[in-house]
C-alpha cells in the first residue's frame, strides 16, 4: 500500500475533488497483491473489459441498469453465487470471445479440456461441469452406475440396492441434495463407530465437506471470530479418504469454495476418488462452470452422464466458450502468487478499517476470518445507532451507491483496486449522516 494513499485524509476522502476523481476511477489506495490486468489499457487508452474498478458513475449507468433496470452493488462480500459470484479477469473474457468464433466437436472439447484440467490438478482425469452442484450430481451418478449403459439410463431412479450416500452429520449442508438428485439415498452417521457400522454393501459413495475442517492460521496470527471447533468426533477429509479406501467405497470431497485456502491438488494427492470445485469463485472462471476431478474410471462414467450426451446431465450444459474460459482461468490461477493476493485483500481491509475507525459509536476491527484472510468486522453502540445488523445491511443495499455485505463483516476479496475507497465512503455516509438520530 502506498503510504501517501494510506494516509489519505478524511477531508480529501469526503471532499468534492475526491468524489470527482472516483467517477473515473482506474487506480487505488491499495496496490499490494493487485491484479496486473487492472492497468491493462487498450490501444486507444480505454481499459479492457474485466480490468477496471467500478465508480459511482458506472454503478448508476451500466449494462444492467440500461437493459433491465437492475442496480449493481459494491461487492463487499465473499464470492457468493446469489450476489453475483466472482469476476472474470480480462484474459478469461478475451479467451471466451475468441472461442465464440469457432465451432468444435463438443465430445472432443470435453475430453481435451478435462485432460488439461486434470494435468493442472494432478488428477487422473477431470470434467468441466455446469457449476460445482452439477459436479456433485455427476460425481454421485458416476458412483451409482459406473459405465453400465442400462444403469445410466435408469437414473435418477436406481433399482439396485447399492445407492446409499454416507455422510457424517457435521458434513451435511443444503447442497448435499445434489446426491439425492442423482438418485442416492442419504445415510447419516454421527460418530466414527456409527460411520463404520453404516458402511455396507449398499454404500455407493461417502460424501465429505471440506468446510468442517478446523481452520489453520494463514499469515500472521490474528483473532479468529466465528471459527467453529466441531470436536474430535468429527472426521476430517483425509481420514474419510482412508476409511473409504479400506471399505472399497469411493469418497467424493466437496471443496467448491475453499480456494485458495486449500491447495488445488491437496485431496487428489491424498487419494480422494472425486473432488468438486467451483469454476467461478476463487478460480474466477465463468460462474456457471465447475470441476469434477479424480479417478479416470469415475470421470469416464460422469462424462457419459453429462452433456452433450442425452442422459442425467444433459440439462447441465456447458458452452464451448465457458469451457475455454474455465481452462484459461485455471491456468491463470495456478500461476498466481496466492500469498501476495491475500496480502492485497488484507491491505484493502486494513485501509477500510483505518478510514472509518474514527466514527463515534462505531468499531471497525481488522481481523483474520476463518478462511485465511482479513475482514473488517463492524460493531456499533446501539444507543448511538439504534439499528440491527439486518437493518444496516438493508440500508446499504437500498442506498446509493448500493453496497452488499453479510450484515456484520465487510470482505474485500471481490473488490478491485480502488473500490475499497467507495466502500469506506459509503459506510461513513451511512453511520455519520443517515443513522444519526434514527
Amino acid at each position: 500500500m502506498n503510504h501517501q494513499d494510506h494516509e489519505l485524509s478524511r477531508r480529501r476522502f469526503l471532499g468534492g475533488s475526491a468524489a470527482a476523481g472516483l467517477a473515473g476511477l482506474t487506480g487505488t489506495a491499495c496496490q499490494a497483491g493487485s491484479d496486473k490486468s487492472i492497468v491493462a489499457l487498450g490501444a486507444q487508452g480505454t481499459a479492457a473489459p474485466g480490468s477496471i474498478a467500478n465508480s459511482e458513475a458506472s454503478l448508476r449507468d451500466n449494462i444492467y441498469t440500461r437493459l433491465l433496470g437492475v442496480r449493481p452493488h459494491l461487492g463487499a462480500h465473499e464470492h457468493i453465487t446469489t450476489l453475483g459470484g466472482s469476476r472474470m479477469p480480462a484474459e478469461v473474457l478475451s479467451a471466451m470471445a475468441e472461442a465464440n468464433d469457432y465451432f468444435v466437436d463438443m465430445h472432443e472439447l470435453t475430453a481435451a479440456a478435462g485432460s488439461r484440467v486434470a494435468q493442472l490438478m494432478g488428477a487422473e482425469d477431470a470434467l468441466v461441469t455446469c457449476g460445482a452442484f452439477s459436479a456433485m450430481i455427476l460425481g454421485a451418478a458416476a458412483c451409482l452406475t459406473g459405465t453400465d449403459p442400462d444403469k445410466i439410463r435408469d437414473l435418477p431412479h436406481p433399482t439396485w440396492p447399492q445407492r446409499e450416500c454416507l455422510i457424517q452429520t457435521e458434513h451435511r449442508f443444503s447442497y448435499d441434495r445434489a446426491y439425492r438428485a442423482a438418485g442416492m439415498n442419504i445415510v447419516e452417521a454421527s460418530t466414527r463407530e456409527d460411520v463404520a457400522a453404516k458402511i455396507n454393501e449398499n454404500t455407493a459413495m461417502i460424501a465429505v465437506l471440506v468446510a468442517v475442517e478446523k481452520q489453520k492460521e494463514f499469515g500472521p496470527p490474528l483473532p479468529r471470530k466465528r471459527a467453529t471447533d466441531h470436536g474430535d468426533h468429527v472426521i476430517m477429509p483425509e481420514e474419510f479418504i482412508e476409511i473409504g479406501k479400506r471399505a472399497g467405497v469411493p469418497v467424493l470431497v466437496d471443496m467448491a469454495s475453499d480456494l485458495p485456502r486449500v491447495s488445488l491438488s491437496r485431496f487428489i494427492s491424498a487419494g480422494a476418488d472425486l473432488v468438486t470445485i467451483s469454476g467461478g469463485k476463487g478460480i474466477r472462471g465463468p460462474q456457471s462452470t465447475g470441476i469434477l476431478a479424480g479417478r479416470s474410471d469415475l470421470i469416464e462414467a460422469a462424462r457419459l452422464h453429462a452433456s452433450p450426451n442425452g442422459n442425467l446431465g444433459r440439462g447441465m450444459k456447458v458452452g464451448k466458450e465457458e469451457i475455454i474460459g474455465l481452462v484459461v482461468a485455471l491456468e491463470r490461477f495456478v500461476a498466481l502468487d496466492h500469498q501476495a493476493l491475500v496480502e492485497g485483500w488484507n491491505a484493502k481491509a486494513r485501509w477500510i478499517a483505518d478510514e472509518i475507525q474514527d466514527i463515534d459509536g462505531l468499531n471497525a476491527e481488522y481481523a483474520l476470518n476463518t478462511v485465511g484472510y482479513a475482514d473488517v468486522e463492524l460493531a456499533w453502540d446501539e444507543e448511538v445507532f439504534p439499528v440491527t445488523a439486518n437493518e444496516v445491511r438493508q440500508r446499504l443495499r437500498d442506498g446509493e451507491p448500493r453496497l452488499a455485505y453479510d450484515g456484520v463483516t465487510v470482505r474485500t476479496r471481490c473488490l478491485r483496486d480502488g473500490e475499497e475507497v467507495l466502500v469506506a465512503k459509503r459506510l461513513r455516509q451511512l453511520f455519520e449522516e443517515e443513522l444519526r438520530g434514527v
